[in-house]
């Protein structure tokens, strides 16, 4: 595989003995960067911290004046277990949480289903009620966290069972921060958990934006996400290139809706990966920045400062964890947290060094947590903006990979955005995925303690297991949810669903109205699977 001019997202595969070094995108890296290697128009590209295009960062002061939001992925079992974490976590300095939700729920399957089985509380928490999403913040004031949801097709519904329960809270929906990740044109593409169609699930997507607007105005609507991208095999320019051209569809599809693009623009979130390569990584941020505030501004005629600025959370790379020598990975996760806060993330989650194998222990999030308050008050990254800037290797490569990452989004361009070039994406993906599977396999791309410095014993270190009991002791409880409601208003609310799923009118207040009439979450998703039918893939 060669990088050519047509093809400039994908590192060459050359084998071992080549002296030449390439970043996983192609990029050669050379021995020594000169002046001569800045691009010309570096000081206006560049531009001050807090102004446009952002290069250098969002805000003029950066950590100076306030931190990243510290977060871990938490959340397992049964809805009191996950609390349980969210409490220790909050306790050991953690400022916001990051909800994961098992596979049923990612699916709008609740616990009962025959295809839940076995997948119960399993990868997060099972949230098949408004009981369950009671209980998972008992005792957590909501005007006071500020909570990311790792949900994408059912996020409006999950959305709505928080506020619902912020009301029983006190807490008006005003008041409430944090983020849904609400992104499903990834799940087409890298992922695969999706319900239903592209075109009514960008509906959801944008009826969201237009409720949040009006009710949680605090609510990031959207967490456009790269980092799944770069998980199923991604190169660096290609996780930028499709994240952005995702984001250009939904600012499209909310406009065409009839939102005003500085209505809902401030409100969009971005999610990208952290990975081992330093220099590449913090290159990547500063482009993906600088690249949107120029997509807002002159594509879509955004004026709102607010809207120009791309602000994103970071979670350390979980591919990059292996489970030959765990502990390896307690040095690549510090690394890659170094590189997003030198990339000026606004928020950050750790992987836990055992993640290869489980989800962590307490021991692994402690740690995790523990990592990034290191890098916070230890390692200096934090006390001046934009570290790196004016570096001729970081520089050099924040315009090779802005400039790769135009070219890609040209190309999703030409095949009418994102909804349509689908395919075209997963093939990129997946032509990469290979790449770096046989640079790995002739040790042209060295994973240590993996193909090199291997060693003979097998270290398992301690796990978190969730056991068969836990499921059922869910579907238990949803069993006598169901049982103790009123079954009649429950059928008249699904038929209300049914109603306006064929019809054009925001649906969330329809599906708030359900949810707080005790209707389950997997029965208002399939409410709308049977109006709006359920994807299939072609390939």
């Amino acid at each position: 595989m060669a990088t050519t001019p047509e093809h400039r997202t994908i590192a060459p595969i050359v084998g071992p003995d080549d002296p030449r070094r390439f970043t996983d995108s192609g990029i050669e890296v050379k021995t020594v960067y000169h002046d001569a290697d800045l691009p010309p128009e570096l000081p206006e590209r560049l531009g001050e911290p807090g102004e446009y295009p952002y290069t250098r960062g969002i805000h003029p002061d950066m950590y100076r004046r306030q931190l990243w939001t510290m977060r871990q992925y938490a959340g397992y079992a049964s809805a009191k277990e996950s609390n349980a974490r969210y409490r220790y976590l909050l306790e050991h300095g953690s400022t916001g949480l990051s909800m994961a939700f098992d596979l049923p729920t990612q699916l709008g399957l609740d616990s009962d289903d025959v295809r839940s089985r076995g997948e119960v509380g399993r990868t997060g928490v099972a949230i098949d009620t408004i009981d369950d999403m009671r209980t998972a913040f008992d005792g957590i004031p909501l005007d006071q966290v500020s909570t990311s949801m790792t949900i994408n097709a059912p996020a409006a519904v999950l959305l709505l069972l928080y506020e619902l329960v912020g009301e029983e809270q006190g807490v008006g929906a005003e008041k409430l921060r944090g983020t849904t990740q609400n992104d499903v044109l990834k799940e087409y593409i890298a992922r695969g958990n999706f319900i239903y169609p592209p075109q009514p699930s960008m509906r959801l997507t944008t009826d969201l934006f237009a409720y949040c607007r009006q009710r949680v105005p605090r609510w990031n609507t959207i967490s456009i996400s790269g980092y799944h991208f770069r998980e199923q095999g991604a190169s660096a320019v290609q996780e930028v290139a499709f994240t952005l051209a995702n984001g250009v569809a939904y600012v499209q599809a909310a406009i065409d809706a009839g939102l005003e693009v500085d209505e809902f623009a401030p409100r969009l979130a971005f999610f990208f990966n952290g990975h081992n390569n330093v220099f590449q990584e913090v290159a990547k941020f500063r482009a993906a920045r600088r690249m949107w505030s120029e997509i807002m501004r002159d594509r879509f005629g955004a004026r709102d400062e607010r809207s120009l600025r791309l602000r994103f959370h970071t979670q350390t790379g979980g591919v990059t964890l292996m489970a030959q020598q765990p502990e390896n990975n307690i040095v690549r996760v510090a690394l890659q947290a170094f590189a997003a806060v030198c990339g000026g993330t606004q928020s950050l989650h750790t992987n836990g060094y055992d993640e290869a194998l489980t989800l962590p222990t307490e021991k692994a999030a402690r740690l995790a947590l523990r990592t990034q308050q290191v890098v916070a008050h230890e390692s200096g990254a934090a006390d001046t903006v934009d570290p790196f800037a004016g570096s001729y290797f970081v520089e050099a490569l924040t315009a090779e990979l802005e400039e790769r990452a135009r070219e890609l989004i040209a190309k999703v361009d030409d095949l009418g955005g994102s909804v349509n070039a689908i395919a075209f994406m997963k093939g990129e993906i997946e032509e990469s995925a290979f790449g770096y599977h046989e640079r790995y396999r002739t040790g042209q791309d060295v994973v240590v303690g993996v193909n090199k410095y291997v060693t003979e014993e097998l270290e398992v270190p301690e796990i978190l297991k969730v056991d068969q009991a836990s499921e059922d002791a869910q579907v238990e409880r949803l069993a006598r949810f169901k049982a103790d409601r009123d079954a009649e208003l429950v059928q008249r609310r699904l038929e209300e669903v049914r109603d306006a799923a064929r019809g054009s009118d925001n649906l969330l207040p329809v599906l708030r109205q359900a949810l707080r009439d005790r209707a389950s979450m997997g029965e208002v998703c399939g409410a709308m699977k049977e109006v709006f039918g359920e994807y299939q893939p072609e390939f």
